[in-house]
């Protein structure tokens, strides 16, 4: 659902900024709108060259992106974002209902995995995260600890598309049900697996791998493939490999 940004998208920029996140750039603002969020101001320092973008990379979207987007000059924008992006476009979108992300997640049978991040650190590996978890179609991203997945260098990194899975942050005792295949070098190898679709996929922070309440709550130790005096993957890489192996061993799900 949108709404056409006001006359005055300053003013009515800051009316929403308490209620809203930042949508950084084309693609977010792309990907945003096409899984369904409420976008109640766009602008552009660059409409012409903002609505070419929409002609080449979402023509599905050009309708709503012309009626969406207002002309502001390059002082305007360079005061409503922090840094501007190369595409000239910034967005606010309001964020999901808690409530309706926590059904989501508890629901069962679950048809693609939660990816849990525990106590991650990295604001931009957490943003890949959900990007990697929202191309995998995975029913969500769950954070513990103390970041925040929607803080807006988490979402920048997620390029818009926190709209497409659920993200949310928990304690380890409330993680949605399922069996929780925790990653960890002293696992089992995860080519021997086959990960179900409800299972709760966890990953320990970039410095100190799990938490001793997640390892305790894990149902399976599950390794990655390393080569001998490699100490580790990157989190976001970790991540891909485990959704990959889920759903090269039939987990995906159908794309309409």
């Amino acid at each position: 659902m949108t709404h056409p940004a006001d006359p005055g998208p300053p003013a009515a920029w800051h009316s929403h900024a308490g209620r809203c996140v930042l949508l950084d750039g084309f693609h977010a603002l792309k990907h945003a709108l096409r899984f369904g969020a409420e976008v109640p101001v766009a602008v552009t320092s660059d409409r012409s060259g903002a609505l070419a973008l929409a002609d080449e990379l979402a023509p599905d979207l050009r309708g709503v992106l012309a009626g969406l987007l207002t002309e502001v000059s390059q002082e305007a924008y360079a005061s409503l974002v922090a840094r501007p992006h190369p595409t000239a476009v910034a967005a606010l979108a309001v964020r999901p209902a808690r409530a309706a992300g926590l059904q989501a997640l508890a629901h069962l049978p679950r048809r693609a995995p939660v990816v849990v991040l525990d106590q991650p650190r990295n604001l931009g590996n957490a943003g890949a995260v959900i990007r990697l978890a929202a191309g995998f179609g995975a029913t969500g991203v769950v954070t513990t600890g103390t970041l925040d997945p929607w803080h807006p260098t988490v979402v920048r990194g997620g390029a818009g598309l926190h709209f497409a899975t659920v993200v949310e942050r928990l304690e380890a005792a409330e993680l949605p049900p399922g069996p929780v295949f925790a990653l960890d070098p002293e696992g089992e190898d995860i080519r021997g697996l086959k990960l179900p679709d409800d299972a709760l996929l966890a990953f320990g922070s970039e410095r100190s791998g799990l938490s001793r309440e997640l390892r305790a709550r894990a149902d399976h130790l599950v390794a990655l493939p390393m080569r001998p005096q490699v100490s580790s993957y990157n989190l976001a890489t970790s991540v891909a490999m485990t959704l990959y192996h889920w759903s090269a061993t039939g987990g995906a799900p159908q794309v309409p």
